[in-house]
Parts: C-alpha cells; sequence; structure tokens
C-alpha cells in the first residue's frame, strides 16, 4: 500500500505521525476501533476517563500505548512489548507439566480472588501501574496455578485489557479503513470487505497514468483507493447521479498530499454525457460535409491538439472548504482539497481521449441503468468492474450486455476469504467470519456498431 504525506512545510517522515493527520486508533487489540485527528487538544475515551492525544504526535506509526495512572490523572505512555526469551527456554520443560494439568477440578464462585475492589483502588491511590494491578491479581488468585498454559494467558490478556488498556497507533489506508468500517459500520460502505475492495482495483486495471470514472456510493472508499494506487498521476473522477455530489468524507483519512488531491475532480453524469452528445453531433456534422464533398481533392481533417491538462483547483470549488475561502489566482489559493469540480478542460480531454476504466460501487442502484450511461464513456477496449452487495442485480446486467453486445470477457466473481488464528498447537480458521463480501462484474468495453464514440 502506498503511503503520504503532506506537501506543504518542511519534509515530513510519512512513517511517523504529525501534528494534524489522521490516525487510525485500535484500542485492545480490535476491541475497538476510532479514527482521530491528532492536534494538541484532541482526546480519546477509554471507559469512564479520558485522555490526551499529544503523546501521539511524532511517534512512528505502528507504536504501543498503555494506559498509565500517574500521580495527577491518567496518561498514554508509550510501551514496548517484553522480549520472550524467557518463554522460549522455559517451554521446553513446561510440555510434560502441561500434558498433566487440565481445568477440571477448578469451579468458578468468584471465591479464588482474595484481592478486594477496595485494595485495588488503594493501590491506584498509591500510583501503582496497570501493570503491577495484574500481576497483584495474578499472585492473589488461588487457581491461576491450576490453570493451562493457554487458561493463564487468557486470564492474563482478560486483566489486562480491564486494568491497563493499549493503544495500537495504526496508519489509515485502504485496506485498514475497509476493516474498521467493515467491522465497525459495514452498512456505510455497502458491506464492501477488504478482498472485495482488492479485487475491484484488480478488475478495473487501476494502474498509474490512468483515468479511472469512479461511481462511488461507499463513502468515497472506492474513490480514495483508486487515488491511493494512482499516486498523484493519472485523474479520478467521481462522477455522480443529479445535481448533488455524494458523501465521500472518507477520503479525508487517507493524508494525501495536495498533488494526489488535486488529481481528485468531480463531475455529474449529466455533463459527462451532455459533452459526450455535443462531441457526437460534431462528429455526425462533419462526416456530412465529408460527404458532400466527396468529389473534391481537398480532404477535411479535423486535428485536435491536446495539452497536459492542470487539474487545478481554480477552476472549481472543494465541497470541504467554502467558497468564500478560495481565490480565482493560483498563487493566493489555498491547499486544494480531493473532490473539486471538474474545469471544463478536464472534461474535454475525458471526452476526446476517453476514461482508461470505470468502477462502480452504488449498492441502491440498479447495475444496468448505470452502466448503460456510463460505459460509452470509456475508450475500447477499457476495462470495468461493478460491485454490488446481491448477486441478481449484476446477473441481470451480465445479460443485457451481452445481448447488447457492448462488452467482452464479461465475469461474476465473488471473492472468499478466510481468517485463521495462528497460535503455538491452536492454528484454526476463525469461528466468527463474515459469509459473504459481496459480487463483481468485470469485463471490457467493446466496440460496436451501435456505439456511441
Amino acid at each position: 500500500m502506498s503511503e503520504n504525506k503532506p506537501e506543504s512545510g518542511p519534509t515530513v517522515n510519512p512513517r511517523v505521525t504529525w501534528e494534524g493527520c489522521s490516525v487510525l486508533l485500535d484500542i485492545n487489540d480490535g476491541d475497538r476501533l476510532v479514527f482521530a485527528r491528532l492536534s494538541a487538544g484532541s482526546t480519546l475515551k477509554i471507559g469512564n476517563k479520558t485522555f490526551s492525544l499529544q503523546p501521539l504526535i511524532g511517534c512512528p506509526f505502528g507504536s504501543l500505548f498503555q494506559v498509565e495512572s500517574g500521580k495527577e490523572k491518567p496518561y498514554l505512555s508509550r510501551f514496548i512489548p517484553p522480549t520472550e526469551e524467557n518463554n522460549v527456554q522455559d517451554e521446553g520443560g513446561c510440555q510434560l507439566q502441561e500434558e498433566s494439568r487440565d481445568n477440571r477440578a477448578i469451579i468458578d464462585n468468584n471465591q479464588a480472588q482474595s484481592l478486594t475492589g477496595d485494595d485495588i483502588d488503594a493501590m491506584r491511590r498509591e500510583g501503582a501501574t496497570g501493570n503491577e494491578i495484574v500481576e497483584a491479581l495474578i499472585a492473589n488468585s488461588a487457581t491461576f496455578d491450576k490453570k493451562t498454559q493457554f487458561s493463564q494467558e487468557k486470564y492474563r490478556l482478560k486483566k489486562q485489557k480491564k486494568y491497563a488498556p493499549r493503544v495500537l497507533l495504526r496508519r489509515p489506508f485502504s485496506r485498514s479503513i475497509c476493516e474498521a468500517y467493515f467491522k465497525k459500520y459495514p452498512a456505510r460502505i455497502g458491506f464492501l470487505r477488504v478482498d472485495a475492495l482488492s479485487l475491484l482495483l484488480s478488475m478495473a486495471n487501476v494502474t498509474a497514468n490512468s483515468d479511472v470514472l469512479v461511481l462511488d456510493m461507499v463513502g468515497g472508499l472506492v474513490t480514495g483507493a483508486v487515488a491511493e494506487r494512482l499516486r498523484g498521476t493519472g485523474s479520478v473522477c467521481n462522477t455522480y447521479l443529479g445535481g448533488t455530489p455524494y458523501p465521500m468524507e472518507i477520503i479525508r483519512m487517507f493524508n494525501f498530499n495536495n498533488e494526489i488531491c488535486k488529481r481528485v475532480l468531480r463531475c455529474s453524469v449529466n455533463d459527462l454525457c451532455a459533452v459526450q452528445n455535443e462531441t457526437s453531433e460534431q462528429v455526425s456534422q462533419h462526416e456530412d460535409v465529408c460527404t458532400m464533398e466527396s468529389q473534391s481533392d481537398e480532404k477535411i481533417s479535423l486535428s485536435v491538439s491536446t495539452e497536459e491538462v492542470h487539474l487545478s483547483s481554480k477552476n472549481g470549488v472543494s465541497d470541504l472548504v467554502p467558497e468564500n475561502e478560495l481565490s480565482t489566482t493560483g498563487k493566493t489559493c489555498k491547499t486544494p482539497k480531493a473532490g473539486e469540480k471538474a474545469p471544463k478542460e478536464a472534461i474535454q480531454s475525458w471526452k476526446e481521449n476517453g476514461f482508461s476504466s470505470l468502477i462502480i460501487a452504488a449498492p441502491e442502484q440498479d447495475a444496468w441503468s448505470l452502466v448503460k450511461d456510463l460505459l460509452p464513456l470509456l475508450t475500447y477496449s477499457a476495462p470495468f468492474a461493478i460491485y454490488h452487495q446481491y448477486l441478481q442485480p449484476l446477473a441481470t446486467c451480465m445479460n443485457n450486455l451481452q445481448l447488447e453486445k457492448m462488452a467482452i470477457g464479461l465475469q461474476l466473481s465473488e471473492p472468499w476469504l478466510r481468517e485463521y488464528q495462528v497460535l503455538p498447537s491452536r492454528t484454526h480458521p476463525c469461528m466468527q467470519m463474515s459469509g459473504s463480501g459481496g459480487y463483481i462484474l468485470s469485463g471490457t468495453r467493446a466496440y460496436s456498431n451501435t456505439s456511441q464514440s
């Protein structure tokens, strides 16, 4: 996956957090996932206590933090897990002992722990750390030594999550964002699983210097994933039906720099089709003129010179920045945001050259009604990929594409993913997994006599 950093100001290490960047906070090994923007005043609530996120600024992504009591108030402290050298040395000697030990004689009657809640509160007032409280609970448990090694690890982890919660600092990119939303709010991204998102990008052949047409109704996740893969080359046209763009708030979490942001543009389907119809009428008129003057030796040639299109923000207003804060000159314009309105030059370039690929992720819309309008905007032999949560809308679309002879190489796929738990002597598939990651219809636009150029 690509890594991005802001372009303005001094050079910033993309592997280290900076003030104002978005981060994904993994609390207690996936028990809770939180997106946050780091600043001096940002906070995080764990349980009934609030912690400042300022200690996270300037730390490498992947750092682990642990809640410490402190004398005045609890705070997040950098935590370095201990090495497992001692465990490796003792592993061989515990094999025989482990075979003869089980949990049959352990009775859960809430009498095994001699340490009371008042004792724990007293330790906290004295400044005891979370790890010290966990060790005290283990030392005062009458059944801990009788448990199997696996049960001891579960007991320790349970107490650690309660008295010494840990926070993992993760970098938000396509995979982590998709996994977080799929786990927490799957309906907001149309139940798009991470393996389906990967297959969607591959089937659409999203590569550098591509002009990708995206109809994204899953919060901007697909648009952000495409822009992340393009890495500031080519362009991403986020199209929409009607006059109101679809929300794409997820793209703000990618920490894109200015070069990537200005490559993400918006344009309605009506505007794209209007330019297409206008150009088609002009081509038809020129063909009539050529037919009437066929007896003349002079040949009429239409040459269109295309220059490099600089996708700047001066020709449109971003949905993330108020209109009065933008200037018409490039010198005084503020930092561009992803989702500017596409300028006429860019729209004309897309019409003349055609889009190199098409991605549709609109679970609430009929797939065929979208494809028949958007597919003619692609250049011939361009790939396309359509995601839907259910099979039947894509099957109907596939049948109509075959009847209209608009595409070839049609393929209807169902991605399949199985997550495994990998631990010593207990590696097996996870007990709870998602049943389906949706379906993807892919193919290649074909030329026919009825195709609109």
